[in-house]
């Protein structure tokens, strides 16, 4: 028999151990931790505190996203408070941009919408959205986050350091019945020093309700 007949055995017949409880104390085996020899009782238990510890670990794990979920929430419902108390149509693209940079903490936010109405072709954020830009915009199905990769859109924040970026395209909202995605009709750009701020293996449901809670407040500017 090899060692995995023995093994296969023992687990056949795990009554080998009632029989021969003597076994249990009377092997000896080197413990990885202490390096001494020990009973096969004392190996169990060693096996048994890791695999807790490492339960613990994930219980931790747990417990700090849940926290961190909980935080972003809060923020989300704070920004969406601001959105919803602006009156001020010409005000709002920069309650959402500024809400957005203060709220969330995050260094660069930059908005581009088009398509909007003649009462507000002349504000700021009307202005400079190349044909590429749109078209970028247009193509962005999902938030992008990632490094600055050179993207046109980068420059919409005016600054030289920024290492990495979160791109959302903001759309016309769609009707309850409808599952293809509304036009674009803007962009928002956020931005940070920090490579890791914003890298590709983030989760992007809340940049996702991000991009929709402001196209839906945004959509009053448009034609």
């Amino acid at each position: 028999m090899n060692a995995q007949d023995v093994a296969a055995w023992l687990q056949s017949n795990p009554q080998f151990f009632e029989e021969h409880a003597e076994l249990l104390a009377a092997v000896q085996l080197t413990s990885p931790h202490s390096h001494r020899a020990v009973s096969l009782q004392e190996r169990q238990m060693e096996i048994l505190r890791e695999k807790n510890k490492g339960l613990e670990l994930k219980l931790a794990d747990l417990v700090r996203h849940g926290h961190d979920n909980d935080r972003t929430q809060q923020r989300m419902h704070a920004w969406q408070l601001r959105l919803l108390a602006e009156a001020d149509s010409h005000a709002l693209p920069y309650t959402v941009q500024d809400g957005l940079q203060q709220v969330f903490d995050v260094p660069a936010v930059a908005l581009r919408v088009w398509n909007v109405g003649e009462a507000f072709t002349h504000i700021e954020v009307a202005q400079g959205a190349s044909d590429d830009l749109r078209l970028f915009a247009e193509g962005l199905r999902a938030p992008y986050c990632g490094p600055n990769s050179g993207f046109e859109a980068a420059a919409l924040l005016e600054r030289d350091d920024i290492a990495s970026l979160a791109m959302v395209a903001l759309r016309v909202p769609a009707r309850p019945d409808e599952d293809a995605l509304g036009a674009a009709f803007g962009l928002l750009v956020l931005g940070s020093p920090d490579a890791r701020r914003f890298h590709e293996g983030m989760g992007t449901a809340y940049l996702g309700q991000i991009g929709e809670v402001a196209g839906a407040a945004l959509n009053r500017l448009r034609d």
